[in-house]
Parts: structure tokens; C-alpha cells; sequence
């Protein structure tokens, strides 16, 4: 697990080794990372705020200038998500005092949308209504995974405008940056948590990752798709560790993004350049909401695959690793996402 003032990072040629946070290598290589994102638009996070309750953060890429844009003791509020465009943030209200379930939060509480610095919030919905809901590329409409069916709903209305089969999808919807695709976790060909693609116009299905993974997401050429996944392994009492990948839409060309012995890595999001990655790490499945949430990094895709840490049955099954600098926003939360547009001054 990573700790403030040790990272473990690969040098090329040597293997891995720990480096203190007082050796030059570690101070340079995650300033240099720190002052590259510093200024590239802001994330959005859940988090435990003053008094307790979750509220939605923003702050730079870095970690710089945090600040809560909700506020609200007396709601939970989580699972923000930025607008293509970056003016505006959904996320859900929940009754004060709910255990946020990191497999059922996009069926709990009311839907809220917002401008982008969480002024104008606009309570949408009632209890259970538009749920798992992602923005349309244009933010005219929303994508709503309910129980039944997926419905395209236009804001400005509330009509549906139209409704595709679930297909074996029970979470985490998102509609792809090109509006051609939605991405979620489901059953599917007999097999339980899956990653699948959609064709948004046809409702087409197919499988991306077929084997104990979830909480996908889109890169920004809506070509590739990042998630979660635990693979069989024999550590952790047989139970393993999740790691962070990426494919193909159409599930070729699978690759490591990063994994660590002794956590369940999860929140992939990619920058809105396709360039960098955030994630959380922590060691009990879930990543964290149903507690205080978890540390947040920040990687070069580039610098990626990595392993962090021995994981020697980790490394048997991805051998050819980098390794590279991870950027600890030095605070904990959960489902990140990111936009490069500004947003307001600070409140």
C-alpha cells in the first residue's frame, strides 16, 4: 500500500526499490508529474467533508486548492460526473446517514444536476428515479439504467425519448464520448460481471472482459474502455486483488494499467486527453465508499503498465511492467472524474 513519502517505482534496468521521500529520483519524478497537471482543468470526487456527511470536492489534478462545492450536512451526495463539455455535474443526493453501497449507489437517492462549480443544483428526480445516469455527448440528454430498461431521457423535458433492452446490464451505464456506444457491467453468455459494450443505436451487445470486473469507463477516443477487474490469483487467501485495465471496445487487445499487492485498485478515470489516469487504491474490495473512501493517484499513461510493490503473482501474469511515478492527491475519496474546462473561482 502507498504511504505519504514512499513510492515504489520501477528503474529501467535495477527492478523495483523503495525510495524515501528524502532521495532526490521520488521528489523529482512526482513534482515534475505534480507541475504538468497542476493547471490542466479540475476533478470532481466524493469525500468525507467537516462534519462528517459526503459532499463533492473539486480540486486541480495535483490536489491543490480543494474545495467542497456541495456543502450539504444534511444530505450524502456522491458519484459526480462532469458534462463532455465540462459546464455541468450530476450526482446523487441521498438521505442523511445511508451507507453508500458501492455496487447499488447509482439506484440510491434522488438524481441532482448542477453547473460544473455545484452552484444552481437541480434536485431532478424523485427517490429511485434516473438511475445509474450518464451524460449524452452534447449534455441535451441522459442515459438511465433502471431495472427494466435503459431509458434516453431529454433533460429539458423529461420525456423519454427512446428505450433499449438492459441486455444482462445491472450498473454502471456510460455513454460513450462519440454517443455510439454505452458501456456498463452485466451478466452476460451465462457469466456474471462482465464488462460489455452496447451499440446505442441498435442495442448490439458485446464483451469486453468476461471474468469478476466492473465500474467501467471511456477513454476519450471512445475506442477503449478502462475498468476493473480481479483476475484468479492464489494471495489474499484466494481471493486476490482487483488491478485497473484497458481494451479495446471490442475486448482485444487487453493491457495492465496498474496493480498493487495488498489493494483493490479502482476509480479509473482518464484525463480528457487520453494522457493520464486517475485511480484509488485500498485494501478491502469496493474502494472505500461505505467508509471514509480512498487515497487518490494520478499516473501518466504512459509510465503505465505498472506494479507497485513484490506482487510476485502479479508480475508472473503481466511480466513486461514500466513503472513509473504516482502523483498522491494526499486526500481520500472516491469515483473521480476530470475535465480540462475552467471552473469559476474559488468559493
Amino acid at each position: 500500500m502507498r504511504t505519504i513519502g514512499l513510492a515504489l517505482f520501477l528503474i529501467s534496468g535495477l527492478g523495483w526499490s523503495a525510495m524515501a521521500a528524502d532521495q532526490s529520483p521520488t521528489n523529482e519524478l512526482t513534482a515534475q508529474l505534480a507541475k504538468e497537471v497542476q493547471n490542466q482543468g479540475w476533478i470532481a470526487f466524493c469525500a468525507r467533508g467537516e462534519n462528517g456527511s459526503w459532499d463533492i470536492f473539486l480540486s486541480r489534478p495535483d490536489g491543490s486548492r480543494k474545495r467542497n462545492i456541495t456543502n450539504t450536512p444534511d444530505y450524502e451526495e456522491a458519484g459526480p460526473l462532469f458534462s463532455r463539455d465540462g459546464k455541468k455535474l450530476l450526482y446523487r443526493r441521498i438521505a442523511k446517514g445511508t451507507v453508500i453501497s458501492h455496487d447499488l449507489w447509482g439506484f440510491q437517492g434522488r438524481l441532482v444536476l448542477a453547473d460544473a462549480d455545484g452552484k444552481n443544483p437541480i434536485v431532478f428526480g424523485e427517490e429511485g428515479e434516473y438511475t445509474w445516469t450518464s451524460w449524452s455527448p452534447d449534455a441535451k440528454q441522459i442515459a438511465s439504467l433502471t431495472k427494466k430498461e435503459i431509458q434516453i431521457i431529454d433533460i429539458a423535458t423529461k420525456q423519454v425519448a427512446r428505450t433499449l433492452k438492459r441486455q444482462g446490464i445491472y450498473q454502471q451505464l456510460f455513454w460513450s464520448p462519440d454517443g455510439k456506444w454505452f458501456t456498463g457491467t452485466g451478466n452476460h453468455a451465462g457469466r456474471q460481471w462482465c464488462i460489455v459494450r452496447m451499440n446505442a443505436e441498435t442495442g448490439e451487445l458485446n464483451a469486453v472482459h468476461k471474468f469478476q470486473s466492473c465500474t467501467p469507463d471511456w477513454f476519450p477516443d471512445a475506442k477503449r474502455i478502462i475498468y476493473s477487474s480481479r483476475p484468479p490469483q492464489k494471495s489474499n487467501q484466494g481471493y486476490g486483488w482487483t488491478l485497473l485495465l484497458q481494451s479495446e471496445g471490442d475486448g482485444t487487445h487487453e493491457q495492465l494499467i496498474y496493480g498493487e499487492e495488498g489493494s483493490h485498485v479502482y476509480g479509473g478515470a482518464v484525463s480528457p486527453d487520453g494522457k493520464y489516469v486517475l485511480f484509488t487504491t485500498y485494501p478491502n474490495d469496493g474502494g472505500g465508499p461505505e467508509e471514509s473512501g480512498a487515497p487518490i493517484f494520478l499516473m501518466r499513461l504512459s509510465d503505465t503498465p505498472t506494479l507497485e510493490g513484490k506482487s510476485e503473482e502479479m508480475r508472473r501474469m503481466y511480466p513486461n511492467v514500466k513503472g513509473g511515478p504516482a502523483l498522491s492527491l494526499q486526500q481520500k475519496g472516491w469515483e473521480p472524474c476530470w475535465t480540462y474546462a475552467e471552473i469559476g473561482a474559488d468559493r
